[in-house]
C-alpha cells in the first residue's frame, strides 16, 4: 500500500535527475526502518529503464546511477539500477531490493510498478532467509569490530533478523522495526529506537552494553533458522517468466520516452 510521506523538497527535487525514465523510486534506509533521527540521510532507491541502444551497444552504458547530495541538509542519496539488473537481483533473492519494491514510502511510481509488486509477491520463498540472516550477522560483526559501536549499528543488526523471521512466518515484507517489535516485544529494541530517534546518527554505546545484546542476537539467529525450517513458503519460488515479460514490455515502451 502506498503511503504519503513528507519527503523534503530537497530530496523530491532530485528524483528525476536520473538520465533515464524511472519505473519507481521509494524511500529506504532509516526513514523506512522506523528509526530516523533528525540528521538521518534521505535514501531513495529505484529502477530506471535504459534505452535499447545502451543495452545492445558494444559500449554498454552504466547500469547503476547514484546521485549523492552532501550539500543538502539532511543529505540525499539516490541510487537506481537499470530494469534488467534490478530484476536479476530480485531473481537472486536479494532482500534489499525486495524491501525497496514493497516500501510503503513511494516517491515516484508508474502503473507498471503495481504489476511488479504483484509479481514479487510470487517470488518470496525460503531462500530469502539467506539475505536477512547474513545482513544481520555482517552488521553484528561490524558493530563488534568498531572502536566506537553505535546505537544505529545495533538497530541495523536487529532489523533484518526480525524482518527475516516475519517474512518466513507470514510471507509478508515488513521493514519497519517499530511495527516488527510490536510483534516481538523486545524491550531492548524499543529502548534503542527511542535513543536513536531522540539523538543523532552516531550515538555511541559502551562495550559492556554491546556485550549485553550478544545473547539476544544469538537467539534471534536461531529463531530465524527455525522460522525458515517451519515456513509455509516454498524453498524456491518458480520463475514463471513474468518478470522477463514485464522487462521486455517496459523496455520497448521506454524507447518512445525521452530522459
Amino acid at each position: 500500500m502506498t503511503m504519503s510521506v513528507a519527503i523534503p523538497e530537497v530530496a523530491r527535487s532530485r528524483v528525476h535527475d536520473c538520465p533515464h525514465p524511472l519505473l519507481f523510486v521509494t524511500v529506504s534506509g532509516a526513514h523506512l526502518y522506523g528509526f530516523d533521527s533528525p540528521d538521518s540521510d534521505w535514501d531513495l532507491r529505484g529502477c530506471h529503464v535504459a534505452p535499447l541502444h545502451d543495452v545492445v551497444s558494444l559500449r554498454p552504458a552504466p547500469e547503476t546511477f547514484e546521485i549523492m547530495d552532501k550539500a543538502a541538509v539532511p543529505e540525499v542519496d539516490i541510487v537506481t539500477h537499470d530494469i534488467r539488473k534490478y530484476f536479476q537481483l530480485l531473481l537472486k533473492h536479494n532482500g534489499y531490493v525486495l524491501e525497496q519494491v514493497f516500501s510503503p514510502l513511494v516517491a515516484f511510481e508508474t502503473p507498471e510498478f503495481e504489476e511488479l509488486r504483484a509479481i514479487c509477491r510470487t517470488l518470496i520463498c525460503r531462500k530469502h532467509r539467506h539475505h536477512f540472516f547474513h545482513f544481520g550477522v555482517d552488521q553484528w560483526k561490524l558493530v563488534g569490530a568498531s572502536s566506537q559501536p553505535t546505537v544505529k549499528g545495533l538497530l541495523y543488526t536487529y532489523r533484518p533478523l526480525l524482518a527475516g523471521i516475519h517474512l518466513m512466518r507470514t510471507g509478508m515484507v515488513e521493514s519497519n522495526l517499530r511495527r516488527l517489535n510490536e510483534v516481538f516485544g523486545i524491550a531492548a529494541i524499543g529502548d534503542l529506537i527511542a535513543r536513536k530517534v531522540a539523538g543523532h546518527e552516531k550515538m555511541g554505546i559502551s562495550p559492556v552494553e554491546l556485550e549485553s545484546h550478544a545473547g539476544q542476537f544469538d537467539r534471534l539467529c536461531q529463531e530465524l533458522d527455525a522460522a525458515r525450517d517451519a515456513s509455509p513458503l516454498p524453498e524456491l519460488a518458480p520463475d514463471t517468466g513474468a518478470l522477463n515479460d514485464l522487462l521486455v514490455r517496459v523496455r520497448i515502451k521506454g524507447l518512445d520516452q525521452t530522459p
